[in-house]
């Protein structure tokens, strides 16, 4: 089967469906609160080496729909305000560009933009992917972009690590090429996503949620509700990168010196450190699942049919709820990036 396009397939699930990305997406603004000081670091010390200009221009990479859209503007809002108030400096205007593909429900988030009216900030949505030229040469001063790098341009042949690791490879030096061609000298790139702490791709840390998977999916071929040869040419078009590969991809391309980059856990469950003292596998299992269907559920539904998408995800958080209750491998390896265009 040859590659197919994410770009066809891939969106997160929109407000009217039943288990949208705008209800399940508290795992990401939990990593977006995580990597908050990477941010308040990056603006700042973008703002102490750069001479002062009427508008700053912000692009936000893989934007999503939902209550997590607008938070990074927000964020970089404050503190450029805090920044400015201290050094008495008079505050630029802000111009921001949210980027996703043509199929997000750019709708929804055009309609909570009358909430920046009267703020010295404007917003505009960019459709596109993020693997090609977005905008004019040398016109944007912040790139950011969280939990969405990990997600390849097209998918790879089955079981063939090489594969995907060639098309990370090849997806994320474009990416850097194609920002290196849009950014000011000295603009600021700060990029989180899902990794990997171990050097092995199959390693448990990032293949054992998608492990959970398959075998939710082969529950549904012993029902006779799928084919197994469906299964054998359904390729998920992502990559979760190691701390090795960051740094030999980012150094090669030479577009971008790499300031910082760490690496922490984030627990599937995004309730994990709420209710650890009263764990229900249950609870647990379906907030995970109602996750990764509120991002994969078009891709799934474009290869397998919607007939099976309701029975699949239901086995899907019994597996992940059993995984949870007696596995130590329960959370997501990201990786932050804080990087400055040569």
């Amino acid at each position: 089967m040859a590659p197919a396009s994410s770009a066809n397939v891939y969106c997160t699930n929109a407000t009217d469906k039943e288990i949208s990305y705008a209800n399940n997406s508290s795992l990401q603004k939990k990593v977006q609160l995580k990597t908050r000081p990477f941010l308040e670091y990056t603006i700042k010390d973008m703002l102490s080496k750069m001479v002062h200009v009427p508008c700053i221009k912000v692009a936000d990479l893989g934007c999503a729909s939902g209550p997590n859209t607008f938070f990074p503007t927000c964020e970089v809002m404050d503190i450029i305000a805090s920044v400015c108030r201290q050094a008495h400096w008079e505050s630029p205007e802000l111009q921001v560009f949210l980027n996703d593909l043509p199929q997000n429900d750019f709708n929804t988030v055009f309609k909570s933009i009358p909430a920046f009216n009267g703020k010295p900030c404007f917003i505009a949505g960019v459709a596109g992917s993020f693997y090609q030229r977005l905008f004019p040469s040398k016109s944007i001063h912040f790139v950011h972009s969280s939990y969405s790098l990990h997600w390849l341009s097209k998918s790879s042949p089955p079981n063939v690590s090489k594969a995907y690791s060639g098309q990370f490879r090849n997806d994320f030096s474009r990416f850097l090429h194609f920002r290196s061609e849009e950014m000011i000298t000295e603009g600021r790139m700060l990029l989180t996503f899902i990794g990997r702490s171990s050097t092995d791709p199959t390693s448990k840390d990032c293949c054992a949620i998608w492990d959970l998977f398959t075998k939710s999916l082969l529950d549904l071929v012993a029902k006779g509700l799928v084919h197994e040869s469906d299964i054998d040419s359904f390729n998920v078009p992502y990559y979760y990168p190691c701390e090795e590969e960051m740094r030999e991809i980012i150094e090669k391309e030479r577009s971008f010196a790499l300031d910082k980059l760490e690496i922490f856990e984030m627990n599937w469950d995004f309730e994990d450190d709420v209710f650890n003292e009263n764990f229900e596998k249950s609870r647990s299992g379906r907030n995970v699942a109602n996750c990764i269907r509120a991002i994969t559920e078009s891709m799934i539904a474009s290869h397998f049919g919607e007939a099976i998408i309701d029975d699949l995800f239901s086995r899907f958080a019994q597996h992940v709820g059993e995984h949870l209750s007696c596995e130590k491998t329960k959370y997501y390896v990201t990786i932050v990036v804080s990087m400055t265009m040569k």
